[in-house]
């Protein structure tokens, strides 16, 4: 049976965007390249509607008040379905009170947002306003492209630092803060590909960029990817990028990161004008500065079209020699003179701020004589600056196998990453799953009279099946005491669904004297001390579940209980107090061991970026025992 392709011209706009939801976006895009006719049906706005919708980022509502920042639905799909992979928890596992970011939506942008670890407001946890500090935001631009912004405090002033989005993996589970060394095309024209290509995952290249590549394909094996650097060499480059491309948040673009909830109608208002106001002020100072730090002797008789443009804002270094040199000599200075550029820092001058991690190369050429042959694999900056003529912050969302026990990954700690926490959707055989809060004590969810101070704590929970067991485990992520009582990723504790509980539950009523409806009982384990901080141990117990929807676990020896309530973490947030930011690359991610809450009272901007436990860990073994002198010590330190 034979269908007339001229039947789908014949339904209303309406009809044929009801017919499109059964469509991907790449299937509606492979049907406008049919012919004209079909184009101009499938290039409507009411079907680009029906796939934004479809992705699922934000409710239909805010979709149409999101349509006024881009050029058209269509762009706008292409924007949701890149960032999607972002939303979500993203956690590291330093410090061990817990470093938990969650990424939301904002205004035609998503918001990483770091919760604070403290303790139980008056209100409670439904009611009570959560503190949280600002990491970073990805914000779309009109054509639907994105833009990323680290956010960062330093010497009392907020920052944000410009950069671009690498690619997001579509499964990604580890987010990069990167230095991406790239090839700045100077003639004049550039890769841009139309929504549809960009959608299908087909986007064109430009005859200027596929002539540099053809150029630099003899090139393609010299390439350094910057995770091939040394630890000391990538927090070196981080460090200088991010202080030359930082840029000081004006008034207007200091607002709200997100609305308040709808609930609220007049100041859901006000917000929704703050933040298309401050959107349009950071596209415009993207627009005016890229991010990008350019060897200026690369590109010689090669002229930007963002350099024409006037600039009072921005500073710029000059190349003065080539960089090898620079890094070789003994003493030099950087030289630094103001120009009129709008297309970034043309960086030169690096001798002095990158003398010292190229010294520490030097030093792992000794230490790579002791060491494996795993850690001799560094590679050379000096190599990775050659590479192009261009260097940038850019955010890359990678898919990574990583190896986890009980729910919580393990993590590599030299990292500048932020590591996805799978979240089970809750379902018939897993109504549990989810992420929850919890506090120690009876009632749940309130601060009693004789215990104003309880510490909130966020708990993941996730099924694991293992033989004839089903379990479920609650992963600590945050913990807000005022010093750490147990690892990052714990298990509070792990119950076995299908092992009913005959234990009673110690009280009979709850703070309003009313009765404690009991719908289900499990038996299991709950964390207690053990061998030492990291390796704590468990004593049995039993975890109720009443009607109202709260859970209880509640230790069998000491009675101690330990409520949750279901959080609806994106409302709270948007009812939530905003607190300052880190410094730039510890906000991002905070290396450091400790076990205190850093993100209430950390060290000044002026403090370096810390490096990882385990460098200082190896420094200290080889010292002692090939007796190192002091001064490469001081180098590799």
């Amino acid at each position: 049976m034979s269908c007339d392709p001229s039947l789908l011209l014949c339904l209303p706009d309406d009809l044929f965007g009801m017919v499109s939801r059964f469509l991907l976006p790449r299937d509606v895009c492979n049907l406008s390249l049919c012919c004209k006719s079909l184009h101009d049906v499938a290039s409507s706005e009411k079907v680009w509607l029906t796939q934004c919708d479809k992705v699922g980022v934000v409710p239909h509502v805010d979709l149409v008040e999101w349509r006024e920042g881009v050029s058209s639905y269509k762009a706008l799909c292409r924007f949701l379905l890149r960032v999607k992979p972002l939303l979500g928890i993203w956690v590291h596992q330093n410090p061990e009170l817990g470093n938990l970011v969650y990424v939301m939506p904002g205004f035609v942008s998503v918001v990483g947002c770091r919760i604070i670890p403290q303790e139980l407001g008056h209100l409670g946890i439904q009611d009570g306003p959560i503190q949280w500090s600002s990491v970073f935001e990805v914000i779309g631009d009109f054509d639907g492209s994105t833009m990323f912004f680290l956010h960062g405090r330093e010497e009392e002033t907020d920052y944000v630092h410009p950069g671009s989005v690498k690619y997001i993996d579509e499964s990604c589970n580890v987010l990069l803060l990167e230095i991406e060394a790239r090839e700045q095309d100077y003639g004049g024209s550039s890769s841009s590909s139309t929504n549809c290509e960009m959608i299908s995952g087909k986007a064109c290249r430009s005859n200027s960029e596929i002539s540099r590549l053809q150029r630099d394909c003899g090139n393609a094996e010299a390439t350094v990817p910057f995770s091939k650097l040394g630890f000391s060499d990538r927090r070196k480059l981080l460090e200088v990028t991010i202080g030359l491309i930082r840029q000081e948040v004006p008034g207007m673009a200091a607002g709200p990161l997100f609305p308040v909830v709808r609930d609220d109608c007049d100041n859901f208002q006000k917000d929704l004008v703050l933040l298309k106001e401050r959107r349009a002020i950071l596209c415009q100072m993207c627009s005016h500065g890229s991010g990008r730090i350019e060897n200026e002797e690369s590109s010689q008789g090669a002229e930007s079209a963002l350099q024409l443009e006037q600039d009072d804002i921005r500073k710029s270094c000059n190349w003065s020699k080539d960089l090898s040199d620079l890094l070789n000599k003994e003493n030099g200075h950087i030289q630094c003179t103001k120009k009129k550029s709008l297309g970034g820092y043309f960086w030169g001058g690096f001798k002095q701020i990158l003398r010292k991690s190229s010294s520490v190369n030097e030093s792992h050429a000794i230490f790579d004589k002791f060491t494996s042959r795993r850690e001799m694999k560094h590679a050379r900056l000096e190599d990775f600056l050659r590479s192009s003529n261009a260097i940038g912050l850019t955010l890359k969302a990678s898919t990574v196998k990583l190896s986890s026990y009980r729910a919580w990954p393990n993590m590599p700690d030299s990292w500048f990453a932020l590591f996805k926490m799978p979240l089970q959707v809750p379902s018939a055989d897993q109504i549990y799953a989810g992420l929850w809060g919890g506090t120690f004590g009876w009632p749940p969810g309130k601060p009693s009279e004789d215990k104003p101070g309880k510490a909130l704590f966020f708990v993941l929970l996730s099924y694991e099946e293992s033989q004839e067991q089903k379990l479920l485990i609650a992963t600590k992520i945050l913990e807000g005491t005022h010093y750490v009582l147990h690892p990052n990723g714990s298990a509070m504790f792990i119950v076995d669904i299908n092992d009913p509980s005959s234990d009673s539950f110690p009280w009979d009523s709850n703070r309003d004297t009313l009765s404690v409806d009991i719908k289900h009982a499990f038996k299991g384990e709950g964390i207690s001390n053990g061998y030492g901080f990291r390796y704590p141990g468990s004593k049995p117990g039993s975890l109720f579940v009443f009607e109202n929807g709260v859970l209880a676990f509640v230790w069998k020896d000491t009675r101690a209980v330990f409520t949750l309530q279901r959080l609806d973490l994106q409302e709270l947030l948007k009812k939530g107090e905003r607190v300052p930011s880190l410094p730039p690359i510890n906000n991002f991610s905070y290396l450091t061991k400790s076990y205190s809450n850093v993100f209430t009272g950390f060290p000044s901007a002026s403090t370096p970026s810390p490096s990882p436990r385990f460098d200082i860990t190896i420094t200290s073994h080889f010292a002692f025992i090939f007796q190192i002198p002091p001064q490469i010590m001081l180098l590799a330190s």
